[in-house]
């Protein structure tokens, strides 16, 4: 079976940062945003594993590990952040959020 080549991998992964850039710059909910923020994360770790696989080399797999640890903390720590914010403002729109005042 045919392996499609890395230009396809990296091809996609540029367009699912691209959805996740455009998601961050138009989106007006925090929680949208912060998936915005995943997907763009996911998308470098497909660019990773694409050029780890062109090139035979187990680095970019290694960082990708390490890439989605990160992500995971991140995760469990903006999830907590933006739910204490909802509870303190009930909202969590970004542009009622813009002043962080008491």
């Amino acid at each position: 079976m045919d392996m499609a080549p890395t230009t396809y991998y990296v091809a996609l992964s540029g367009l699912l940062f691209a959805i996740g850039m455009i998601g961050v710059l138009t989106r007006r909910t925090a929680i949208l945003i912060f998936l915005s923020v995943e997907l763009m994360l996911n998308a470098a770790n497909l660019a990773l594993v694409a050029f780890a696989r062109s090139w035979g080399d187990l680095a970019g797999q290694t960082a990708v590990f390490i890439v989605m640890t990160l992500a995971a903390a991140e995760v469990a720590i903006g999830l907590a952040i933006i739910v204490a914010i909802f509870r303190k403002r009930e909202t969590t729109n970004v542009d009622d959020l813009a002043t962080l005042k008491g």
